[in-house]
């Protein structure tokens, strides 16, 4: 069964989200007095631990999130609670988070592949968004980035109210471009939440391995998007698991 379109994931996909929320959060804590003096016991910490701390704390509560354990808002706060140690109101946990996005959204950048990617998909493939996030959240980056366009939908954990790796996620993307599962493939950072989920979905998932951690040989596997369109072109289902790079 050919592959007619191509269902992407965002952040650290097509969207450089590490280098944007490092270079943020590194920003803001300057912005904020805190490097130094953050930490729930008033302990010093550099900036480098300050940030590891922050991520670490946001993929906790991302999992929270996309366990159905709190609402896309509520991960937000307790991120800022538990980073600053401190029981903080919702208007006070909105309004620091708020205070970092702005500096985040300062450091916003597609990868260097992504735009010639599109270019050399867009005659041949259909195009669309499946994000562990907020349809508010996403579809404002897509189009600060430049790229809203180019993609026919746009679907969200926090509107669907079921997150990547459940099939349900999935199978949503695939109804909203009227397609079967088997004539869509789904490329993303994560090998388990977006390969080896949408491979268990019933569509072509591809692991976008950046990093080039590999072991993962049970998977669809790329280091850049420039090899993407040749994955898709060969296909016949991509035969047995390939790895480039």
């Amino acid at each position: 069964m050919p592959i007619r379109a191509v269902v992407w994931d965002i952040d650290d996909t097509i969207f450089d989200y590490a280098s944007a929320d490092r270079a943020g959060m590194r920003d803001h804590l300057r912005a904020e007095a805190l490097l130094g003096e953050t930490g729930s016991a008033g302990s010093a910490e550099s900036a480098e631990q300050a940030l590891v701390r922050w991520r670490e704390i946001t993929e906790a509560q991302w999992l929270r999130f996309a366990a159905g354990e709190a609402t896309f808002e509520d991960q937000r706060r307790e991120r800022v609670r538990v980073f600053l140690g401190r029981g903080l109101t919702d208007a006070e946990a909105d309004a620091w988070f708020k205070r970092y996005v702005a500096h985040y959204e300062a450091a916003w950048k597609l990868f260097p592949d992504t735009l010639p990617v599109l270019d050399l998909l867009a005659t041949d493939y259909r195009h669309a968004v499946l994000s562990n996030s907020s349809v508010h959240n996403q579809d404002r980056k897509l189009r600060v980035l430049g790229v809203r366009d180019r993609f026919e939908a746009l679907l969200c954990a926090a509107e669907l109210g079921v997150s990547k790796p459940a099939a349900e996620a999935f199978h949503a993307a695939c109804d909203a471009l009227a397609l079967p599962p088997g004539e869509v493939a789904y490329v993303g950072d994560q090998p388990d939440i977006d390969a080896r989920g949408a491979d268990e979905a019933g569509l072509a998932g591809i692991w976008l391995d950046r990093g080039g951690h590999g072991g993962r040989p049970d998977l669809v596997r790329i280091t850049g998007l420039d090899q993407l369109p040749g994955l898709l072109r060969g296909n016949t289902r991509f035969g047995a698991p390939s790895t480039f790079g």
